[in-house]
């Protein structure tokens, strides 16, 4: 295949990609009762970020302040039970005001990332955070442990999402 034609093959792939439409935007819960929600959630699983690699013991806190933002606080162990305590502070800013559903997570000034509660128990014990990218998840439970079967509805979840659970890590858990 000459120069020419392999640009042009290249240059049509590259054109049917870019044309291709994204995936639908990630459907929130109903409702998120901002109270109920705030405290402390373990990390079950996750498609991790980068700065979540090797988390063991990771817990996402979360405060409610007076001007409606929520400070939170992001702790973990990096890769071990007694590895080096880690820390984060990004901040809440609630998007949807109607679901409470919709965040943009502030790590850095100005940046504000896609957070978006799609799946919250009646009980408030479990909840799952995605991306519109489909690129990050988070499934966090109120306790450090969570039953086989639920965790199995919640990878169900997550696959019904669109997320490639190939690349779902469980989060060790050592209290």
């Amino acid at each position: 295949m000459s120069i020419r034609n392999t640009l042009l093959t290249l240059s049509g792939a590259a054109l049917v990609s870019a044309c291709q439409a994204a995936p639908p935007p990630l459907e929130t819960v109903n409702y998120v009762d901002l109270e109920r929600f705030m405290g402390d959630w373990y990390v079950i699983a996750n498609i991790p970020t980068f700065v979540e690699k090797g988390a063991h013991n990771a817990v996402e806190s979360y405060h409610l302040d007076d001007d409606g933002t929520i400070a939170t606080t992001f702790t973990f162990r990096k890769d071990a039970f007694d590895g080096k305590e880690k820390t984060y502070r990004p901040r809440g800013f609630v998007r949807d005001t109607t679901t409470n559903a919709e965040w943009g997570m502030q790590f850095v000034w100005p940046i504000k990332g896609d957070y978006r509660i799609i799946y919250l128990a009646e009980d408030y014990s479990t909840t799952i955070i995605g991306r519109n990218k489909r690129d990050y998840v988070w499934l966090m439970s109120r306790e450090p442990e969570m039953p086989a079967a639920e965790y199995q509805k919640a990878v169900q979840f997550i696959t019904e999402a669109g997320y490639d659970i190939s690349q779902l890590q469980r989060v060790p858990q050592q209290w």
